[in-house]
């Protein structure tokens, strides 16, 4: 019995967190649109911010950091639990234009947390990239397309260095 009230414990913060199965979000022609969104998003900041060197050395684990680690991890903590729990309050779920307040929020607290390590310029090149994940967070009520969405968009990183005429180096 204790066992499984301990299953019903996690699998309830799991679906609070947003660990969800969605159906026909993938489908949906707006999820198409921010993928290809991306593109766009890394092309500008690329052109504009210039946040890598003309040089850039990267090891197979921080690649597989950047397009799958990172993404879960920051999909988990931002869009999962601080906006989940933010979308709680009424005031979280008011909404301009789609976009909820828990998600202008939570994207900004995204940009702040991107100020650490870069420089605010690049920090502000990441909050329409976090509109459009709290965006699908919220629509299809999972993290899982926030995650899916980010990963893509940190990829297209990888790819827009080497578009952009980076020396980008893959090491073991």
């Amino acid at each position: 019995m204790a066992l499984e009230s301990v299953h019903n414990t996690l699998k309830s913060v799991l679906s609070e967190a947003g660990f969800k199965p969605t159906s026909g979000c993938y489908l949906n022609p707006r999820f198409a649109l921010a993928m290809l969104a991306g593109i766009v998003v890394v092309w500008v900041m690329h052109s504009w911010v210039k946040p890598y060197p003309a040089s850039v050395e990267y090891s197979w684990m921080q690649l597989l950091s950047l397009i799958i680690w990172q993404p879960f991890i920051e999909e988990v903590l931002f869009r999962g639990i601080i906006q989940g729990q933010i979308r709680k309050q009424d005031w979280g779920k008011l909404s301009w234009s789609g976009i909820s307040s828990a998600n202008a929020i939570t994207s900004v607290l995204f940009v702040i947390v991107h100020m650490i390590n870069s420089t605010p310029a690049f920090a502000l090149t990441v909050l329409a990239p976090s509109l459009v994940f709290g965006y699908f967070r919220d629509y299809c009520n999972s993290i899982y397309p926030s995650i899916i969405i980010h990963s893509s968009y940190n990829a297209m990183v990888f790819v827009g260095l080497i578009l952009h005429g980076n020396t980008v180096t893959v090491s073991i």
